[in-house]
């Protein structure tokens, strides 16, 4: 295993389980690929630009397009944000934002004894 993979709260945890069960196999499949392969194909997982480190995994399945924030932190640790099903070409400003906070908020958090 290259990398490890953590949550964030219950973020991930609380999208994940209102996903349908074939989301959540296309999930499932996409986490491992990131825990496994060195080179992670931009198809499932991609750097946001104009944000501090900040990366979308990425789901797709039955036409519909779903979407978890994550980032990196000490190198080879993989932590997972939020979660949303994505209904327009653009990422939601909202979603980034709340991404960002929680990012900030981590680190604030992992600082604090």
């Amino acid at each position: 295993m290259l990398r490890e993979i953590i949550l964030y709260k219950t973020y991930f945890t609380d999208f994940y389980a209102q996903l349908p069960l074939p989301v959540q196999d296309k999930f499932d499949y996409v986490l491992d690929l990131v825990r496994q392969e060195l080179r992670v194909p931009e198809k499932f997982l991609k750097h946001l630009t104009d944000t501090d480190g900040l990366f979308e995994i990425r789901v797709k399945s039955g036409g519909n397009i779903y979407r978890t924030f994550c980032f990196f932190d000490a190198g080879r640790l993989v932590v997972l944000l939020t979660g949303f099903q994505k209904k327009t070409d653009k990422t939601p400003r909202t979603e980034l934002s709340r991404a960002e906070a929680l990012k900030a908020e981590y680190f604030i958090t992992k600082k604090t004894p």
